[in-house]
């Protein structure tokens, strides 16, 4: 019992983690009804703005320093796609393609970095010392007497939360309902006193600040900001989307943004699962893709039942 509790608090605590990637690509795919192929470069650049300043002593600063970079990298995609004319797609590709070498450069020309930094010992001897987290100092505060993943977990879900808030109260401004209304129907918003381009950026600013914002929460909970932790984040957003959807697409965009959540947590929880059965590592992009699929027929079969009861 107390395993299936450990897995089910990791599990939940990653999918915290992850929700505000997911809503990101909720924001594109969903609202601004836009393919952003930037989310596993900005998810990227989150990890490695965030690392750097961290482990200069400013974890909090760090979260915001990793959000700021998915913004700009939704500022160059938002402006290749308005002012460029470039098609969605292949604006996300260059932006996620220029990306890689900036988060390589960032990095120090190497693939990786842990969240550490040189300091002499009472010895005199130069020596690695952890840097400073966000989880650390919530659990020196709060948490010292749970367990490092229980702690991870309850501050991601109070981030999420209010995160979550944030956006959906966002949503119900005059520039939220802006982006809603280009994502509807771009042409109607032109003929209007609306600027559809700057919509258009700010909503794909924000989507990839949400994608950034994850990517630093977890250089901060694994403590370490890998080039590869992009790979797949797309597919892991979209399944996340979908499988919110599937239950909340004829709801307003508020539940919709919690069913995404939701959908998040579903799905680390499915991924967890198939860790714990021995899965190999490499079939979980493979699981990623049929669980997108599944969630994507399943709408497709209620409406064909229902067509089937009705002529019944």
């Amino acid at each position: 019992m107390n395993e299936i509790a450990g897995m089910l608090v990791s599990a939940l605590g990653q999918g915290f983690i992850y929700a505000p990637m997911a809503l990101g690509v909720f924001l594109t795919f969903s609202i601004l009804k836009t393919p952003d192929l930037t989310v596993e470069g900005s998810f990227v650049f989150g990890m490695t703005a965030c690392v750097v300043v961290t482990i200069a002593g400013h974890p909090i600063l760090g979260l915001a320093a990793g959000t700021l970079a998915g913004a700009a990298a939704g500022l160059c995609t938002g402006l290749l796609q308005t002012k460029l004319k470039i098609e969605p797609i292949l604006s996300g590709i260059l932006t996620m393609t220029g990306l890689y070498t900036v988060n390589y450069a960032i990095l120090g020309g190497q693939s990786n970095r842990y969240l550490q930094y040189e300091a002499k010992n009472s010895l005199g001897v130069t020596v690695n010392k952890p840097a400073d987290t966000v989880y650390k100092i919530f659990q020196r505060a709060f948490g010292k007497d749970m367990s490092s993943g229980m702690t991870a977990f309850l501050l991601t879900m109070i981030i999420v939360i209010v995160t979550c808030a944030v956006l959906v109260t966002f949503f119900r401004t005059r520039n939220g309902m802006a982006i809603i209304a280009t994502g509807d129907n771009e042409e109607m918003v032109r003929s209007s006193s609306i600027n559809a381009d700057v919509s258009r950026i700010g909503g794909v600013m924000i989507s990839n600040a949400l994608v950034a914002f994850s990517g630093a929460l977890l250089c901060q909970y694994q403590k370490y900001a890998d080039l590869n932790c992009g790979n797949g984040m797309l597919v892991m957003g979209l399944a996340s989307v979908i499988i919110g959807l599937t239950f909340f697409s004829n709801h307003s965009v508020t539940i919709q943004a919690v069913g995404v959540v939701l959908g998040s947590l579903l799905y680390r929880i499915i991924i967890q699962i198939a860790y714990k059965i021995d899965m190999p590592s490499y079939a979980v992009k493979l699981l990623s893709a049929v669980i997108v699929v599944i969630a994507l027929v399943i709408p497709w079969l209620q409406k064909t039942y229902k067509k089937k009861g009705g002529r019944r």
